[in-house]
């Protein structure tokens, strides 16, 4: 029970950092490009917000197999195909709780509009200066709203992680697929201890999620 606890926190823990660091970008672009295809990009970046977790997993497996492209150049990075480890949880993860990510920040960002980087323009700040002294604070209720829910996204998921990682103990038994093997030999009494941790960790990520975003926001104005 513990080793799932354990290997569920550690995939949700480098998936929300990954997803910071790639997600920020896109909700940057997202937020400020005039291209007339951005929405087109938005729409592709949020469709596992609406597309079945199982769908999303089966076309992910298709994709890095071994014998399509992208599972050969994973094998020649990774040394081994991504499919049925815990490398390939995390890329997974990070494409099902994209969404999760890229929104928050980027309403964030269209939030506090032009002005302020208009004034560090003023300032002789570079593009990269200002977005990083100006733009990211500034963001930070949405950065922290992104992943706070990339992590729980990520905590909770099963469906892409059963079609992509199978059900490896040490590698990819994460809480949702150990909570679906309790319930499948009938073991309701550690079924109900996972499920109800599940359930507390929700509400408290929520709740804390709540708290600290008012707290930011009431300190940026």
């Amino acid at each position: 029970m513990w080793e799932a606890v354990i290997l569920t926190v550690k995939l949700a823990t480098i998936t929300t950092a990954v997803l910071l660091v790639v997600g920020t970008p896109i909700a940057w672009w997202l937020a400020r490009s005039t291209a007339w295809w951005k929405e087109a990009v938005g729409a592709v970046v949020s469709l596992p917000l609406v597309l079945p977790p199982t769908v999303l997993g089966f076309y992910l497996l298709i994709a890095l197999a071994p014998s399509s492209p992208l599972g050969q150049g994973a094998a020649a990075i990774f040394g081994h195909t991504l499919p049925f480890t815990f490398a390939g949880l995390v890329v997974a993860s990070v494409i099902y709780s994209l969404p999760f990510v890229v929104q928050p920040v980027r309403n964030a960002f269209e939030a506090f509009g032009d002005r302020p980087l208009e004034v560090a323009a003023t300032l002789r700040a570079s593009p990269l200066d200002s977005f990083f002294t100006v733009a990211l604070p500034l963001a930070r209720p949405g950065l922290l709203t992104g992943a706070v829910l990339g992590f729980a996204h990520t905590v909770g998921e099963f469906g892409v992680v059963l079609m992509i990682g199978g059900n490896i103990p040490g590698e990819t038994k994460v809480l949702s697929i150990a909570i679906y093997d309790y319930v499948e030999t009938l073991e309701w009494g550690k079924a109900h201890i996972l499920s109800a941790g599940m359930l507390v960790f929700s509400f408290l990520v929520i709740l804390v999620m709540m708290v600290t975003e008012r707290r930011l926001r009431n300190r940026l104005t």
